[in-house]
């Protein structure tokens, strides 16, 4: 067989585009590997498909089927849109699981231009591809539309291009959103936990709810990220979870602790600890934490190790002052709840020895926003 240069130059250069777009999903891959929110993912996957097929605009649609609907934030120059599933040509894409390339959209009466309306966008050729999960269930779809080129039109090897993106946006989304309901399973679990140790103290689920409430903003306040602001407050519920430990005539006890009953009540600390240490979880290391560390003082004469100051993590002296401005506020099978003047009295008194006394001037100086969570998650 002859050699013929124009094939063997037709096969590097597609060698050389089959590199490029790999190249361009991977780049694209990693920039999803670093988000934590849904709305960036699709957005990170509606650049990608726009590059890919030199698109003017494209959007990654999702489908909600127990609401019978598909939804898109990532749509250049739109905010989040919600259609009916079976709505246009994405959502015919969608229920039939097939590809779908428009030539003309205002010609075709599958066509819905209610967006163009709201927009002032005009449509003309579309390119639409579901993507599926691990099992084979369409859970989307991209819509890449006008084709950036003097034919204006979609062609074969874009719609390659894009299913073979469709293929990693499935797999990608999924895992994100598999990985998202394990951690909000994970918030309820701890809250529910949480609420539970409270009720053995004759506690209502307000106490652990307002306590998550006063730590989020708190750390928000000192400057703490909000990822991991957000992480405290779904771990602050559980501070108390070693109290499910705590003999009832301890717990109940409505007068002063002996000093030995006292010593049986500082291990709800340990406890609290032991039940989540060996967790390899993010979240429920941060419990850990808190649940070891939410009694220990700034001036080092708290419990279980006798810590001092900064060698306290910061996540303990927040819930500290959380923990104790809410029972403080409380009534107690030992005691009626403080006024609060009492309550600001004893926080001012307590800085620098107690508490500390950064996180108390905070406290102090916003005392308006904790009031209004306290009135927010009020008992009964």
């Amino acid at each position: 067989m002859p050699f013929s240069q124009d094939s063997n130059d037709e096969k590097f250069d597609l060698e050389r585009r089959a590199d490029k777009m790999l190249a361009m999903i991977f780049e694209y891959m990693t920039k999803m590997s670093l988000e934590t929110n849904i709305h960036n993912i699709l957005q990170v996957l509606a650049d990608l498909g726009q590059k890919m097929v030199n698109a003017d605009r494209c959007s990654v649609w999702l489908h909600e089927p127990t609401e019978k609907s598909i939804w898109t934030v990532a749509g250049h120059g739109l905010e989040k849109v919600t259609v009916d599933e079976s709505s246009g040509i994405v959502g015919l894409s969608i229920q039939t699981e097939e590809t779908i390339r428009v030539l003309d959209a205002y010609a075709d009466p599958r066509f819905n231009d209610a967006i163009d309306r709201k927009t002032g966008y005009k449509t003309k050729s579309l390119l639409c591809i579901p993507f599926r999960n691990s099992e084979g269930t369409v859970i989307g779809a991209f819509q890449a539309i006008n084709k950036k080129s003097d034919s204006e039109q979609f062609t074969p090897q874009d719609e390659e291009y894009l299913t073979f993106a469709s293929t990693y946006a499935g797999k990608s989304l999924e895992a994100f959103i598999l990985r998202e309901e394990l951690v909000e399973t994970q918030k309820e679990m701890i809250t529910t936990m949480g609420e539970i140790g409270e009720s053995r103290s004759l506690e209502t689920g307000y106490h652990v709810k307002r306590v998550a409430q006063y730590s989020y903003l708190l750390a928000s306040l000192a400057g703490v990220p909000d990822k991991q602001a957000k992480m405290l407050k779904y771990a602050s519920p559980m501070h108390d979870i070693g109290k499910v430990a705590i003999p009832d005539r301890i717990l109940l006890k409505p007068g002063k602790l002996t000093d030995l009953e006292f010593e049986e009540m500082k291990t709800h600390t340990l406890i609290g600890y032991e039940v989540f240490r060996k967790s390899q979880r993010a979240l429920l290391k941060t419990a850990a934490l808190i649940a070891y560390e939410h009694h220990e003082r700034w001036d080092g004469t708290g419990y279980p190790r006798g810590l001092a100051g900064e060698d306290i993590h910061l996540f303990g002296r927040i819930t500290a002052i959380a923990d104790v401005f809410d029972a403080l506020g409380s009534d107690r099978v030992y005691k009626k709840a403080w006024p609060l003047e009492k309550i600001i009295d004893y926080m001012s008194e307590q800085s620098g020895h107690q508490f500390d006394p950064f996180l108390v001037k905070l406290f102090l100086e916003h005392i308006e926003k904790f009031i209004a969570i306290r009135d927010q998650f009020k008992e009964g």
